[in-house]
């Protein structure tokens, strides 16, 4: 990674949890400590069991959060893009980072270190009720994520996956703008490359996906929540 220049008074991020609190006096102050990273696709910034090195702020970008599982395959529990923070569930409780993350794509970072982050929580009060609430509301949509998951079958998970992707990440020309390999697909529905390669052709041929070099498109969304609408 390398340093780059970014200003959050000018930040275009509204969802930025950074960004909602430079209204607070002393915010401005701790802005000029931030440190701004640039990654490259596929470039891992975090490493799941390293010394924890602050919260990183996407400024722009997109990110892949990921978690070893059993027999040491990664397992994808978050897709992160611009604005989002990323590496908070291990801060405040542990001094390493409990998931890796990296880059789907060219990211900018923006970084507030240990020393920072503390000085803010423990000076500015409303920000570390707002803190409290954040991750309060992270942890109901985890557990209501494991919850639906673990009621669903390997179809139902890939194609809750692609509404998602929708959803977060929008499309254009009817593709959407994210393109994970198959195996990032798997990493996220918990399942094989195979078993993803295998239902993307299904739904292909269906009529309710389409499938542009290797680029995905939601041809009838309505289908797709139709199949999956009982676990919503």
């Amino acid at each position: 990674m390398r340093g780059i220049n970014t200003d959050c008074t000018s930040c275009i991020n509204s969802n930025c949890f950074i960004k909602k609190h430079l209204h607070l006096e002393k915010m401005q102050d701790f802005i000029l400590e931030k440190t701004n990273y640039t990654c490259k696709k596929g470039q891992q910034f975090m490493i799941e069991g390293a010394p924890i090195q602050g919260l990183y702020f996407i400024y722009k970008g997109k990110v892949k959060v990921l978690k070893t599982g059993i027999y040491g395959r990664e397992q994808i529990v978050r897709l992160s893009n611009d604005g989002e923070t990323i590496g908070f569930r291990g801060f405040g409780t542990s001094n390493r980072y409990l998931i890796a993350a990296s880059a789907i794509e060219d990211t900018v970072l923006c970084n507030f270190s240990n020393d920072v982050m503390h000085s803010i929580l423990k000076s500015i009060p409303e920000f570390t009720y707002d803190m409290m609430l954040f991750y309060a509301e992270e942890l109901n949509k985890s557990e209501n994520r494991v919850k639906k998951i673990a009621q669903m079958n390997v179809r139902e998970r890939v194609i809750d996956i692609l509404l998602y992707l929708l959803k977060k990440f929008g499309h254009t020309n009817n593709l959407l703008n994210i393109n994970l390999s198959r195996k990032e697909i798997a990493d996220f529905a918990g399942t094989t490359d195979e078993q993803v390669t295998r239902i993307l052709s299904s739904l292909k041929k269906e009529g309710v996906i389409k499938i542009i070099n290797k680029k995905i498109g939601l041809l009838h969304v309505d289908k797709l929540n139709a199949e999956i609408i009982e676990h919503k």
